[in-house]
């Protein structure tokens, strides 16, 4: 590499440094008021390292976990994640499959409804929603998904056949000539080929699922069921009073997992990218 090269490449790097740090220092704000005691959050000394007098050890996570029902709250949530995105990453690759090998003014349709679908503002659309999940028997952790497979196909259908047209088409054909009818050939050829672009999919739409509030929130019966999103609300006491230690120890529970899923795929997000730009 010459000399030339080096001094933008060397500030690029001190740029995306300084971004990464300001991308973590709220992460680290709310990690450390978690472990103070309730009074030394609310003052001048959130800012600062916890001492021998604002130390909370792990009273914060106790209370936390045991007062509110966060075990419960957490089972929910992981229900709805992983159903969600269990069906999106079914149906939409299968369904995007189709509209890329179908070649049909219909399919070209659908395929502008999907794209379509990202554009449109959730607000639009939340309260005749809510109306219609309550009618349909929708508002439950266990069948949420079909709501979520709903906002959930735009990005998804739109990555799937962006992947799916980069795949040569010969080699379905090979499978159909062996006797594979249209099912076998998508489980044992076209799935397989798409595992990148599924995990890329999945963990993009893990994390969103994972941290809404707003839809659980709207379609959610709250007396019954709450996701952690929701459970950090209850945090929230009369005349505005705000339990800051719990709620920082919650919020901390919530976005531990996700960033653990992130950091263990995000090899695969690249990869899954790369091999759709090379692929054909």
């Amino acid at each position: 590499m010459t000399k030339a090269r080096k001094g933008p490449n060397r500030l690029w790097s001190i740029i995306m440094t300084v971004v990464c740090v300001l991308w973590m220092y709220p992460i680290f704000m709310v990690l450390m008021n978690s472990l103070k005691v309730e009074s030394a959050i609310s003052t001048s000394t959130a800012f600062q390292l916890p001492t021998a007098e604002t130390f909370a050890g792990l009273a914060n996570y106790e209370n936390a976990i045991s007062t509110q029902g966060f075990l419960q709250s957490l089972f929910y949530t992981v229900v709805i994640t992983v159903t969600s995105v269990f069906a999106i990453l079914v149906f939409c690759s299968m369904f995007a499959w189709y509209i890329t090998r179908v070649n049909t003014w219909v399919t070209k349709v659908l395929y502008l409804l999907c794209a379509f679908s990202m554009v449109v503002p959730f607000q639009m659309v939340m309260f005749t929603l809510a109306s219609l999940a309550d009618t349909l028997d929708l508002n439950t952790p266990w069948v949420l998904w079909v709501v979520y497979l709903g906002f959930g196909a735009g990005l998804a259908v739109f990555m799937f056949c962006g992947f799916m047209r980069s795949v040569p088409l010969e080699i379905e054909e090979a499978a159909m000539i062996d006797g594979c009818n249209p099912v076998q050939t998508y489980f044992k050829i076209v799935f397989p080929l798409l595992r990148p672009t599924m995990v890329s999919v999945a963990i993009l739409e893990a994390m969103w699922i994972w941290n809404d509030y707003l839809l659980p929130t709207l379609i959610l019966d709250v007396n019954k069921y709450k996701t952690i999103s929701m459970l950090i609300q209850l945090f929230r006491g009369s005349f505005g009073r705000v339990e800051m230690g719990p709620m920082m120890a919650c919020i901390m529970l919530a976005i531990l997992p996700i960033i653990v899923i992130y950091l263990l795929g995000q090899k695969h997000i690249i990869k899954g990218v790369l091999s759709g730009a090379v692929k054909g």
